[in-house]
Order: structure tokens, then sequence, then C-alpha cells
């Protein structure tokens, strides 16, 4: 599900039996992304090693490839989460594409600490910048929408989706105050079953405005009412409280779920009432 490229990302089952998954999945190339970190320092030990010349050239490939392993991990999380979403645009900066140079850039530097001439650098590189375009794959190089909606409806449904992301990413902020693994768990179910509506919103934006307004009441109460909580339960490890966080989560996750199996069944009706019954409830909760 794609964030906002450049914060960054790009922006922009049905009911209960089928709910995605709480987090945007790890691709394979998020794992080997790490391992690149690893390579510069073999670069820092050796610049300490030789002369002002060996010094000179191991830092300044420690630099390039440090940049490069981290402008990677970035552009694999932004492609993660493209992928994920099925209305995003391509990166106003390409991550991937400008880490391949950096990598490139490095492994010629560090070449030249062992080699005389630049033949045999300038291939380390040029084979570096390949096998890392070949792993990790360039960043996307196109918006991805939905075929019939015009552009602008795509940039509102990303904007919509983004938002209800930031909120959820609020939310999850808040929960790790509370200390408690078991809430954390269930904040991310309820995130999936969130990410479930957030699908079919991009499937399908006809009714676009009562879906964000729906979205933006429940998660912003969802946050702020998980910030409280967090902020009650870290001090007194109150039960009650903790039991009473956890029916309101078992509320959104229901309401969530249902909602979702109405918009697939084009069911837009009452959804102001809905709205009413979450500010009263959430206002309890405050």
């Amino acid at each position: 599900m794609a964030e906002r490229f450049g914060g960054k990302y790009s922006p922009g089952g049905e009911g209960t039996e089928a709910q995605p998954p709480a987090l945007v999945e790890r691709s394979d190339e998020s794992g080997r992304a790490g391992v690149l970190f690893f390579l510069p320092l073999l670069y820092a030990v050796n610049a300490f090693r030789g002369g002002p010349k060996a010094m000179i050239l191991g830092l300044g490939a420690f630099a390039l490839l440090m940049a490069a392993a981290w402008l990677t991990r970035e552009g694999v999380r932004a492609q993660d989460a493209y992928d994920a979403r099925k209305v995003a645009k391509r990166p106003a900066f390409p991550r991937k594409i400008f880490a391949s140079l950096f990598l490139g850039a490095g492994l010629v530097v560090g070449g030249m600490m062992s080699q005389a001439g630049l033949l045999y650098p300038l291939l380390y590189g040029l084979a570096g910048v390949i096998l890392h375009l070949a792993t990790f794959r360039p960043d996307p190089l196109s918006d991805k929408g939905m075929e019939g909606v015009d552009g602008f409806q795509v940039e509102r449904v990303s904007r919509a989706v983004d938002e209800g992301e930031a909120f959820l990413t609020g939310m999850k902020d808040a929960i790790l105050r509370a200390k408690d693994r078991g809430l954390e768990t269930r904040v991310e179910k309820f995130a999936g079953i969130a990410r479930g509506l957030f699908r079919q919103v991009e499937n399908d934006p006809s009714d676009l405005t009562g879906a964000r307004k729906f979205l933006t009441v429940y998660l912003m109460g969802a946050r702020d009412a998980t910030a409280k909580f967090a902020d009650a339960y870290v001090q007194a490890r109150d039960p009650k409280v903790r039991a009473d966080y956890e029916a309101l989560l078992d509320d959104l996750e229901t309401t969530f779920a249902e909602r979702t199996k109405a918009l697939l069944q084009n069911d837009h009706t009452d959804l102001d009432v809905e709205i009413q019954v979450l500010r009263e409830r959430l206002a309890q909760e405050s």
C-alpha cells in the first residue's frame, strides 16, 4: 500500500473472512538491503591501514557506499509500498537507481586503493551498478492508477489513503508507549482490517467523499483514543482500562469489516449514522 513517495512515498476479502495483512508485506529485497551496510565497513577499516591516499580513498568509498545502502533501503521500502497499493505515483526521486550509481562510484574509489590504473576500478564499479539493479530492480518509473478513472480522481483516492495511513501510523506509535505486546498485535490486526477498506476505496472510488469522511472520523478517533489510553495505562496498568480499550478495538474492527463489505455491495446507506455513533463512543472514551 503505497505511501506517498518522498515521505514519502507516492500519493497519491470481503468482510472478516478475507482480512488483508496488517503490514505492507516485506519483499526479499528488504533483507538483502541490510547486507549493504556491512560492505562500507571494510573500506573504513582499510582506510587506516595505509598512507594519506589510502585514508582519503577509503573514507570516500565508505561514504559513497553508506549512501548507497541507505538509498537502497529507502527505495525498497517505497517499492514495497508501491507494489501493495493499487493507486500510486512513481517516486519523485528514484532512490534505487541513484543507489546503484553511488554503489558504482564507491567501488571505483575503493578499487583505486589497490589498483594503480583506472581500468579495473571502473570495471568493478560497472559490475556493481549492474548487479545492484539486477538484485533490487529499478524504481517504478510510471504512475499506477485505475483504468477508467481520471487523474484527478486517482489523486483524491491517493490522498485519502495517505491520510488513513498517517492515522494508522500515529495509532501504532501511540500504543508502543503502553509497552504491551498483546495490544500492539491487536492494533496491527486493526490496521490490516482498515487497509482492507483502503483497498476497496481504491478499487471503487464512486463514494469517495463519504468513505473519506468515514475514514477520517474513525481513524482520527482511534488514534486519539489510543494515545489517551496509552498515557493512562502506562501509569496505572489498570486491567479495566485495558479491557475498555480492547472493547473499542473490537467495535472498530467490526465496523470497518462491515463497511468494507457494504462498499463491496455498493451499499452507502446509513454512513452518517455510523459516524455519529462513533463520535458518541469516542466521546465516552475521552
